[in-house]
């Protein structure tokens, strides 16, 4: 059994390796032919055009692991079915689903593998939009800004600079809550961002509270902790970034700005959670793809490819139109990103369970 286990999971992991590498390159040739004419046109050289695409290679070697899952996971099991190997294994008390479970195992870790890619391709992605010239480079810093916090406060500052996370001539206005509550200016020379704390802390200031009745106190202080104002300084830059360039937590933070401010935020909500429902699909696609594997001896490899084709195709086809049904609002945020998969995964089950175990 452990020999059947090693075969089983050095076939499937050596497809995969070949058809993770190898479909991103044809991505990218996809993109270069329909593209490069435009890049060379903005000034750009070869060279530059080339960094450009090695930071889209995690992108699209994200994208490629539902394929390279399905492509494995046929062309491990396909074989076995024509040999009749799979037959001989049975016979010798092996079912089907002992057989395949190595490639369950393995499809678990690449799952984990592509949740955690998941998380550095808006990076990568930002900065190929800077390399191939779509926006501007971010600026590191930002100078004479008011801003309005996620709490509903005014912020106006000096000069922000995010490489080491200050702001110079700082004025925050805290609105009072209750209607006997001060409303509190705090004015300080600087303010640093502390990292671990997730917070901004003024140094060397005044705070001015006025109350509804007319008085006011101000007080001087050297240091004071700025719970409300919990923006990164990232944050506070004027720059716009595409939802493909932010991370699971920060088109959260988005949704609920546009929600605040009375926007729609059904596209960022959908965005977000497709985030991890496309390295899910790697493992249900595994589910997928192992009993379809079994479902004819006759085509040869063009029955694995073709096979492989049309499910990708329906695929890619479902998940537009359920995300474009996100968009809209037609459907929930985390059922138009995660019906794909739960129309595949119910078709795993019924393919498991229609197999001769």
């Amino acid at each position: 059994m452990k020999i059947l286990d090693r075969l089983v999971t050095f076939t499937f992991l050596k497809l995969f390796a070949v058809f993770v590498v190898g479909a991103p390159l044809l991505f990218i040739l996809v993109d270069a032919t329909d593209n490069l004419d435009r890049y060379l046109d903005r000034g750009l050289t070869l060279a530059e055009v080339g960094v450009g695409y090695v930071y889209l290679f995690p992108r699209f070697f994200l994208w490629a692991f539902p394929v390279a899952a399905l492509l494995a996971s046929v062309f491990t099991i396909y074989p076995m079915t024509t040999h009749r190997e799979i037959m001989a294994a049975k016979a010798g008390g092996i079912s089907f689903y002992r057989l395949i479970l190595p490639m369950v195992v393995a499809g678990f870790f690449l799952t984990g593998a592509g949740v955690a890619l998941s998380q550095v391709v808006p990076r990568s992605n930002q900065a190929a939009a800077e390399a191939l010239g779509e926006r501007e480079r971010r600026q590191e810093w930002r100078a004479n800004f008011v801003y309005i916090t996620d709490a509903g406060e005014s912020l106006s500052a000096r000069r922000l600079t995010t490489a080491d996370g200050r702001m110079q001539g700082v004025t925050l206005q805290q609105i009072s809550r209750n209607a006997d509550d001060p409303t509190r200016h705090i004015l300080a020379n600087q303010a640093v961002w502390n990292e671990e704390d997730e917070g901004w802390t003024f140094h060397d200031g005044w705070v001015r509270e006025v109350y509804p009745d007319g008085r006011e106190h101000a007080s001087r202080f050297d240091e004071y902790a700025a719970e409300t104002l919990s923006e990164a300084p990232t944050d506070l830059l004027d720059t716009v970034r595409d939802e493909d360039e932010m991370t699971y937590a920060e088109l959260g933070t988005l949704a609920d700005r546009i929600l605040r401010s009375g926007g729609d935020p059904n596209r960022v909500l959908t965005k977000r959670e497709q985030q991890f429902a496309i390295p899910m699909a790697t493992f249900i696609i595994i589910l997928f793809g192992a009993p379809l594997a079994t479902s004819s001896r006759r085509g040869g490899t063009a029955y694995g490819i073709g096979v492989s084709l049309a499910t990708t195709i329906l695929y890619m086809m479902l998940f537009r139109v359920s995300g474009a049904m996100g968009y809209a609002g037609t459907l929930p945020a985390v059922a138009a990103a995660w019906l794909p998969n739960a129309f595949f995964l119910v078709g795993a089950i019924v393919l498991l369970i229609r197999v001769r175990t």
